[in-house]
């Protein structure tokens, strides 16, 4: 059976076991007070004893630490930490000591419900290769995901909880921390634990990182800055199914609605009423001409071969919502709707017809066109409201919300408007159905029960099922929990491939000085 060994270590305040070789290290409440924390210890199982140590003249920590990872349903790693009830910022310069080591070591900045290896936790992650991270369990035991940032190699960051989000700042050196745009939904009880850590990401070896400028402070909620905050819109991708995002582009304003070009080198958006292109590699995003079309919504999509640009615009006439279409490179916009208003929200597979809905007489309901214009086609007349119609992959059927049994559900039609059958039957309003490109994928966005329409600035969630045959096939399963809405996914944002989504997520984030 190998070595046995069961010691105390501070009595009644921290407990070490190990077997067989192995050190099981569960960290109790401990009263080795480390400059602002109250304790530390080893999280996990480790092989090597890690290390927390404070330099008063410095204002600096030094941690060492072992662990194999923080990952999946069960972490490793040495964690200083302090006791805290509501809203905190921890904030720290980071710096790994000694070059080389294994890519994935982290060094983090942490909130977590308990000591526990298996904790519902969140922390900012800097990685030996320079990559940060949002890192999160939601619950106890459950897997890990994360959001990775766009920002390679920052200094300064900072963990951020206001309310039920927490959120990622950056700064690269000798900059201002930033929101990078990652942000997560993760409910903690009070008391709950914030702290600093170490993993070397290798059981065999100890590593080493500094954090200096360590600040900890209460903020107040987000809820008693209102009226004073700025809007951050962020364009996230996820992969699915394994549900782990990226950001792409963030930025302190307002963009919405993201298509993926057809190539898969770009997305689309809409900002300020114009139209703009973003590189999926991130940068700057470029404006595209659209001629007199500069009250341009977030209805735009782009044709199956794509080379032509769909746009609702409220720029003329009575200034409501009119389609048009133009190169996807820009160009004189060409009128395809004769009646108003009309949004955007499904091209057919032949590149012929184009599906949206309008409101005619005070009702909406989902109308088609040719892409050469002329008299429209109404396919649903139910009392209220009808929208977002997107085709399947093979043009067979025609999937659109409705809220014609009470609560807004997911629908689908044949292409004439014929064998109307609902799709989803659940107490969430769901909304703006998008298949995948291959047809095996139906994404979807879901409100809480009590809200009405699709607002912007709300707690919503990316939900995906399964499809077989143009048929919803199995689980509906929750894809991605975010602070959205309107904007974050109106027209279709699959990749090419069918291997990712594109989404907008949203921030809210009070002045600097807004804390207690």
């Amino acid at each position: 059976m190998g070595k046995k060994l069961l010691a105390w270590f501070a009595p009644g305040l921290c407990l070490l076991m190990v077997f067989a070789g192995s050190r099981i290290a569960v960290a109790q409440e401990s009263a080795a007070i480390v400059g602002i924390f109250e304790g530390h210890g080893d999280i996990g199982t480790v092989l090597h004893a890690g290390t927390s140590e404070y330099d008063s003249s410095k204002r600096s920590y030094t941690l060492t630490g072992s662990g194999e990872n923080m990952w999946s349903d069960s972490d490793n790693f040495q964690f200083a930490w302090k006791k805290w009830s509501g809203d905190a910022s921890l904030t720290a310069d980071i710096s790994f000591v000694g070059q080389g080591g294994n890519v994935h070591r982290k060094a983090v900045l942490m909130m977590r419900q308990s000591l526990e290896p298996d904790s519902a936790y969140v922390d900012v992650a800097l990685h030996g290769d320079g990559l940060a991270s949002l890192q999160y369990r939601e619950a106890k035991g459950a897997p890990t995901h994360e959001i990775q940032s766009n920002i390679s190699a920052p200094t300064g960051l900072r963990i951020e909880k206001r309310g039920a989000y927490v959120s990622m700042w950056l700064g690269k050196r000798g900059e201002k921390i930033q929101p990078s745009g990652a942000a997560m939904r993760v409910s903690f009880s009070a008391p709950f634990y914030v702290g600093i850590g170490v993993c070397s990401h290798d059981k065999d070896v100890i590593e080493k990182a500094v954090f200096s400028g360590v600040e900890l402070k209460e903020v107040a909620p987000a809820a008693a800055a209102a009226g004073q905050t700025t809007l951050y819109s962020t364009l996230e991708t996820i992969t699915v199914p394994y549900a782990d995002r990226r950001i792409v582009y963030t930025v302190a304003g307002h963009f919405e609605a993201p298509n993926w070009t057809r190539d898969g080198s770009a997305f689309i958006v809409n900002a300020d009423g114009r139209i703009q292109r973003l590189p999926v590699g991130g940068g700057q995003p470029q404006a595209i001409d659209t001629g007199f079309a500069v009250r341009c919504n977030n209805d735009h999509g782009i044709s199956p071969d794509g080379k032509t640009l769909a746009i609702s615009d409220q720029s003329q006439g009575d200034h409501q919502s009119v389609i048009y279409l133009l190169p996807i490179t820009g160009g004189t916009p060409r009128r395809i709707t004769q009646k108003s208003p009309s949004y955007w929200h499904g091209w057919s597979p032949d590149g012929k017809t184009l599906a949206y809905p309008g409101q005619r007489n005070g009702e909406f309901d989902i109308y088609t066109v040719s892409t050469e214009g002329g008299e429209e086609k109404q396919l649903t007349t139910a009392i209220g409201l009808d929208d977002g119609p997107e085709y399947t992959p093979d043009g067979k059927y025609i999937y659109f919300n409705s809220v014609r049994t009470g609560r807004m559900q997911i629908w689908r039609m044949h292409p004439d408007g014929s064998a109307q059958q609902q799709v989803t039957s659940d107490d969430l309003n769901n909304w703006f159905p998008h298949i995948s490109p291959d047809g095996k994928l139906l994404v979807f966005l879901s409100y809480g029960k009590e809200v009405e329409g699709h607002p912007e600035n709300k707690d919503v969630t990316l939900r995906i099922v399964p499809m077989k045959d143009d048929t919803v096939d199995g689980k509906i399963e929750v894809l991605a929990k975010l602070f959205g809405g309107q904007g974050t996914i109106n027209v279709p944002s699959w990749s090419p491939d069918s291997k990712q989504l594109a989404f907008v997520s949203y921030q809210l984030i009070p002045p600097e000085n807004a804390a207690k």
